[in-house]
């Protein structure tokens, strides 16, 4: 399965399983009277609203190059993830503070919690299967790339597979928090328990907010490729006949699969035009099969420093 596609199967996933949590938690919420409960029901709609903006940006960002965009449309990926973030924060994590601080300050009157348990136990279960579908694919890209799963999951350039992970991990996170409260007015009959997990979820909601928020302006501004990655290329580089030294090498990455290298290089003086020529395309050449997500090559001859 392409990388693209399996991003699109994992985030239909995610957004299946919240759409239905959704409403099963506000019901409970409204029956209960929890406000916890109402929101884990706020998280699952901005993580529903999150992966709908996530599809968009999947089949935006897969646009072909045209006249207009002639570097492609890769990285609307990036805007849409960001506004994501901006919607689980909005939608998620506001509303819970605001929801937690209500209940602290006026109080609640709680019913029969034992459909909010059963809708807690049956939602722990779907965050379960779409969390395990993005690790597994997680796990799989971080084994291609040679690297270990957190480390993958921090750097990698395909933002909407890490929220997934993340939206997911703080789901279950939210769902224990909000079984927590619910039990705590149980033992204790104070509803201040079921505030104080309102507004933990809220906090967690603001955590994973600015987490997918930072890593998608980081790309949106320009990240290039890790050093050892910068490393092979302009060893790569090196390599060609003709070739005594790189002067510059600028990376830059365009989205999941997608990769421009840019590079001033440092010719034989003794090299013809021809042998300049053919010299650049054996270079683009081989870093294109040592990394086929690379999708643009620009090298330009230039004068090494000693020689200027």
């Amino acid at each position: 399965m392409a990388e693209n596609e399996e991003s699109t199967f994992t985030v239909i996933v995610a957004a299946a399983a919240n759409l239905g949590i959704a409403a099963a938690k506000a019901v409970a919420g409204v029956i209960s009277g929890s406000s916890a409960m109402l929101s884990e029901a706020a998280h699952s709609v901005a993580d529903t609203v999150t992966e709908v903006m996530l599809l968009t940006a999947l089949k935006r960002s897969a646009k072909p190059v045209d006249e207009d965009h002639p570097m492609g449309y890769a990285r609307e990926r990036y805007v849409w993830a960001l506004l994501a973030s901006v919607a689980t924060f909005v939608g998620g994590a506001v509303f819970s503070v605001y929801d937690g601080i209500h209940t602290l300050v006026h109080g609640e009157e709680l019913g029969d919690p034992l459909i909010s348990y059963i809708v807690l136990a049956v939602a722990f279960v779907l965050e379960g299967l779409s969390l395990r579908t993005a690790v597994r694919q997680v796990q799989g890209e971080a084994e291609r790339a040679d690297a270990s799963f957190g480390r993958y999951l921090r750097r990698t350039p395909d933002t909407t597979v890490k929220a997934v992970v993340m939206e997911d991990s703080a789901a279950l996170a939210g769902l224990m928090l909000a079984a927590g409260g619910l039990l705590g007015v149980e033992i204790t009959g104070d509803s201040v328990w079921d505030g104080v997990a309102s507004i933990l979820i809220g906090l967690l909601l603001v955590y994973v907010a600015w987490v997918l928020g930072r890593s998608n302006t980081e790309l949106l501004v320009g990240r290039p490729l890790p050093k050892p990655m910068r490393e092979a290329i302009r060893a790569e580089i090196l390599s060609v006949p003709h070739v005594v030294g790189v002067v510059e090498l600028t990376t830059l990455i365009q989205g999941p699969d997608e990769f421009l290298i840019a590079a001033k290089v440092d010719f034989r003086d003794v090299s013809s035009a021809g042998q300049v020529e053919w010299a650049c395309e054996e270079a683009e050449q081989q870093i294109r099969e040592r990394f086929p997500a690379v999708r643009r090559v620009y090298l330009d001859p230039t004068p090494g420093v000693g020689r200027r």
